[in-house]
């Protein structure tokens, strides 16, 4: 009897994870310095239909195919599978979720801590590459047996 075969994992482009964080740093960094829930409220609903959509679904992920098509940047250099860095998005959601559950009752510094987290990491991905969720993902894969 033939092996079932696993799905292929849909691939991404790699610049785009790193072009929606550095969208993310910028959305939620502004939602703490203005204090504003509305913001925050924003970037939790564009963690929300990422995770739920997929990351080509996401908005961020929608105006990062626009600006390449309309700057002809061209094929990407590298893709990588899509499970890491969206599981990176539902990790923003329940920390920018929890933040702003937490500062619309009241925990405005647990609230903006959760948020300052996710701002540090979405940072360190723009900047860097190094995107931590991703790492996470892969490391549970590894523990479970699985490739990552």
């Amino acid at each position: 009897m033939p092996q079932p075969t696993s799905p292929t994992p849909l691939m991404i482009d790699v610049r785009g994870p790193r072009f929606s964080a550095a969208l993310t740093f910028v959305v939620l960094a502004t939602a703490y310095l203005t204090q504003s829930a509305a913001v925050l409220a924003v970037q939790v609903v564009v963690f929300a239909v990422a995770a739920i959509a997929g990351l080509r679904g996401s908005p961020y992920g929608r105006v990062c195919r626009c600006g390449k098509r309309r700057f002809d940047l061209g094929p990407p250099p590298e893709t990588e599978p899509e499970a890491g860095p969206r599981f990176s998005q539902v990790m923003g959601l329940i920390f920018s979720g929890a933040g702003l559950a937490a500062v619309l009752v009241g925990a405005s510094t647990l609230g903006w801590g959760l948020v300052l987290v996710v701002v540090a990491l979405s940072g360190l991905l723009a900047a860097t590459g190094i995107c931590v969720g991703c790492e996470m993902y892969a490391v549970g894969q590894r523990l479970r047996g699985g490739t990552a």
